[in-house]
């Protein structure tokens, strides 16, 4: 990977570094949050719940969220936004010194009570990354040339996998073992960082646009131009399938590996690193592989690869194997990202990109809370009848079947050139 980039652009320098700031707070809260949820409650209910607040604002808010992001100062919306994220970080670390002594013992009445708070300080935090990210993802044309797209797409996405994934969860995993409050201050410190990084950025002028039109006939518009264009549509749609899908195993990879592969929190840290390994590797080497191979080919790879890596963790109770197959995922899925977000960047107009990469967010990030959700009543749904250690893996045989329709109709419908 080049440098010339980062280099000879301070203010992708500095935007590339708040992403890895923000990054790094994103992957320790990855392990730490659902870590704690397991600390409270076992039920596979209460463990779904906080992974489907998490998600919800995508579902919620990403179509207001992108009008606001046409609309207002989008150097202003991700500075407030990582500040907010300062505040509720904090706010966890006061949660758990003022809850009871961790873990719960079961039947514990207040548990209930506990998760729900969780779920309600999640909500707000995927609140703010709806902002933040809509937000970053919208200002990188205005900040590299149509040319450096892919490159500039994979270093940040590389940079977000060592930080959010490779750094972060491991990290999140010692610090729990110290104390279980500092991951969450921690996380604090790594989104400041993030707010100033934003704040130092020269972007370019940009002038504001008259509001001459409602908020609601301007997300008409944004939507009128999305179902106008549908091959954006149609990856709009996949990836929401491929992320609730994706969403749904992830939620209960936690218990899969305190329950079935016998793990403490710096294990699974470690094998979440394995995941980022491959998204680091992603980044490094699927621009090359999409010049290579074309978009549609590149996808085409993708969307084989992304099934074998749960069937793999479905079959296994090994951890190396279970780190393999989230090394390939991961690997796959910054293929699919590198090559779709780029094509978007490249074709969306600059006056809508907000707008249009908000919708696209909708149905791309809108089904993970719904993948969270089911997944919790397949395993609530499995569990009497065929016990526990089936109940855990089915979410991974069920990501595996349904990630292999969607090879078949890439195969069959997925035809990629100018909007």
């Amino acid at each position: 990977m080049t440098l010339r980039l980062i280099r000879r652009n301070r203010s992708f320098r500095l935007l590339i570094s708040g992403a890895a700031a923000a990054n790094l707070g994103d992957g320790i809260a990855a392990l730490a949050l659902p870590w704690l949820a397991t600390l409270i409650s076992r039920d596979p209910f209460h463990i779904a719940a906080v992974a489907f607040a998490t998600r919800l604002p995508w579902f919620l808010l990403a179509l207001p969220v992108g009008v606001i992001t046409d609309r207002a100062d989008r150097q202003a919306l991700m500075f407030r936004a990582d500040l907010a994220r300062v505040v509720l970080s904090f706010g966890i670390v006061a949660l758990i010194l003022g809850a009871p002594a961790l873990p719960l013992a079961d039947g514990d009445g207040s548990a209930t009570r506990l998760i729900w708070i969780i779920a309600a300080l999640a909500f707000a935090l995927g609140t703010a990354e709806v902002f933040r990210d809509n937000a970053a993802q919208t200002v990188l044309p205005m900040l590299v040339e149509a040319r450096d797209l892919e490159t500039a797409n994979g270093q940040i996405w590389s940079v977000e996998q060592v930080m959010g994934a490779f750094v972060g969860p491991p990290l999140a995993g010692l610090l729990i073992a110290l104390a279980l409050p500092l991951p969450f201050s921690f996380n604090a410190l790594a989104f400041g960082l993030a707010a100033l990084s934003v704040w130092a950025i020269a972007f370019p002028a940009r002038v504001l646009p008259a509001i001459r039109t409602g908020f609601w006939v301007e997300m008409r518009d944004g939507l009128a131009w999305m179902f106008a264009h549908r091959i954006i549509l149609q990856l709009a749609v996949m990836l929401g399938l491929l992320n609730a899908l994706r969403v749904g195993a992830a939620t209960f990879l936690v218990l899969f590996s305190q329950e079935i592969l016998g793990l403490g929190a710096f294990g699974h840290g470690l094998i979440l690193t394995a995941g980022a390994a491959g998204g680091v590797l992603g980044g490094l080497i699927c621009p090359t592989i999409a010049a290579r191979l074309g978009p549609r080919h590149s996808l085409r790879l993708a969307l084989a690869v992304m099934p074998l890596s749960y069937l793999a963790i479905f079959l296994t109770s090994s951890a190396g194997v279970v780190a393999a197959g989230e090394f390939l995922g991961i690997f796959a899925g910054m293929l699919w990202n590198v090559v779709t977000v780029s094509y978007r960047q490249r074709f969306i107009p600059s006056a809508i990109l907000g707008r249009v990469n908000a919708i696209y967010r909708f149905f791309g990030w809108g089904m993970m809370p719904v993948g969270a959700l089911l997944a919790g009543v397949l395993v609530a749904q499995i569990e009497p009848g065929l016990g526990r250690e089936a109940a855990l893996r089915a979410p991974f045989l069920a990501a595996s079947l349904g990630l292999a329709g969607m090879f078949l109709y890439g195969i069959g419908f997925l035809r990629l050139g100018r909007p």
